[in-house]
C-alpha cells in the first residue's frame, strides 16, 4: 500500500505572491517545442516544460495486431505512457506501474476526440510517450507533445489538443504547477482542450477546492492551454515553411545542375 503524505508546510509564495521559481501565479513555465525529431517514426514531437522533458512518437495508421482487437468502423488509438528509470530522483522500476497504465488511458481519452478515427477502420494508431525527466505536469505535457506528433504524422485532426494544469498553492490559484508545488499544494486540476472547437477533453482534480476556486482554476487553465495552442501552431507552421524552403532549394539546384 502506498503511504499517504499530507501537504508539507513549505512556503511556496513570497509576500509579493511570486513563486519559488520567480513566476507569477498566472505564468506558464518556459516551454520548448520541436516536431519531426525522430526519423524512424511516422510523426514525433519533443517538449520541455520547466524541467520536464518528454518525447512522443506516432506510428500508423497501420495494421492492428492482434487482429481480433481491430474495430470494423474506426481505428484503435493506443497511447503508451512510460517514465524512464532515470526520470525521477529515486530510480524508478523499469516495469510499467499502475500509474503509467492509468495515465496511458487518460491521455488516450484526451486525444481521441480530436482524431478522425473513422478514416482508418480496422487500423491502429500508436502513440508512444517517454518521460525523460519529470518535474510535475507530465500528463498534460505528454498530451501537448502527442497532439503535435499526431499532426506531424499527417493524421487528420479536428483540432490540436493543448493541456496544462492549474492548482492551489498556499491558498492561491496558480497555473502550471511544478513538482514541488504539486506535492506541497492543496489541489491540482489538469485540463486539456481543443481550443478552436471550444471543447474540453480532459478534466481531473486531485485535492480540495471550493466551487469558486474550481471555476477560477479551470478558467486559468483554459487560458494557459490557449497560449500553448499558439505555440503548437507556430512550431507546425515553421516546420512546413522549412520543408517548402528546402524543396525550393533542391529544385533550384536541380535546375542549375541541369
Amino acid at each position: 500500500m502506498e503511504d499517504f503524505h499530507f501537504p508539507s508546510q513549505i512556503k511556496l509564495l513570497n509576500e509579493d505572491n511570486l513563486r519559488l521559481d520567480g513566476r507569477r501565479l498566472d505564468e506558464l513555465r518556459p516551454i520548448k517545442l520541436e516536431v519531426g525529431v525522430l526519423a524512424r517514426a511516422d510523426g514525433s514531437a519533443y517538449i520541455e516544460q520547466g524541467k520536464s522533458k518528454i518525447l512522443a512518437a506516432v506510428y500508423g495508421p497501420r495494421e492492428l495486431h492482434p487482429r481480433h482487437l481491430a474495430q470494423p468502423d474506426e481505428a484503435l488509438l493506443q497511447c503508451i505512457y512510460r517514465m524512464a528509470t532515470f526520470s525521477v530522483e529515486e530510480r524508478k522500476s523499469p516495469a510499467p506501474s499502475r500509474r503509467e497504465t492509468e495515465l496511458s488511458k487518460v491521455i488516450t481519452e484526451a486525444l481521441a476526440p480530436a482524431v478522425f478515427l473513422k478514416y482508418y477502420p480496422r487500423a491502429s494508431i500508436d502513440v508512444y510517450i517517454q518521460v525523460i525527466q519529470a518535474d510535475g505536469g507530465t500528463r498534460c505535457s505528454s498530451i501537448t507533445a502527442a497532439s503535435l506528433a499526431l499532426a506531424d504524422a499527417g493524421i487528420p485532426l479536428r483540432d490540436l489538443v493543448s493541456a496544462v494544469a492549474a492548482g492551489k498553492i498556499d491558498g492561491k490559484i496558480a497555473l502550471d504547477l511544478s513538482d514541488l508545488e504539486d506535492k506541497n499544494g492543496q489541489a491540482d486540476l489538469p485540463v486539456a482542450i481543443m481550443p478552436r472547437k471550444g471543447l474540453t477533453t480532459l478534466l481531473q482534480m486531485d485535492g480540495m477546492m471550493t466551487r469558486e476556486e474550481f471555476i477560477e482554476a479551470y478558467e486559468l487553465a483554459v487560458k494557459g492551454c490557449q497560449k500553448i495552442y499558439e505555440m503548437q501552431r507556430e512550431i507546425l507552421i515553421q516546420k512546413y515553411i522549412d520543408i517548402q524552403s528546402e524543396a525550393s532549394e533542391e529544385a533550384d539546384e536541380q535546375e542549375n545542375g541541369g
